[in-house]
């Protein structure tokens, strides 16, 4: 399934810096950043269930905001990309 996730962390202490720094890092552990606050992850049911709970782990649910955007398995006809980085294929060849 494809799911974009998008996060707004509260800043205005260390705790907050914190936090959006520690789901920056888990995010990158599912997905590709495409923008400062936002990730394409392309996951199973159970990797987006840990995801999830990760996540609700880390922020201040009363500070914080997390979206996930879930597009599922036919998510290509879904997604448009024009500028910038518009030839990230998540499913595409990983050279490295």
């Amino acid at each position: 399934m494809y799911v974009l996730v998008t996060y707004d962390v509260a800043t205005d202490d260390a705790a907050g810096a914190r936090r959006l720094r520690r789901v920056a890092k888990l995010c990158v552990q599912y997905g590709q950043r495409v923008q400062c606050s936002v990730f394409e992850c392309l996951v199973d049911p159970a990797q987006y269930e840990v995801l999830k709970h990760d996540i609700r782990k880390i922020i201040d649910d009363k500070k914080d905001s997390v979206l996930f955007y879930n597009l599922g398995k036919n998510w290509k006809p879904r997604v448009e990309r024009i500028g910038l980085n518009d030839t990230y294929d998540p499913e595409g060849l990983l050279l490295i």
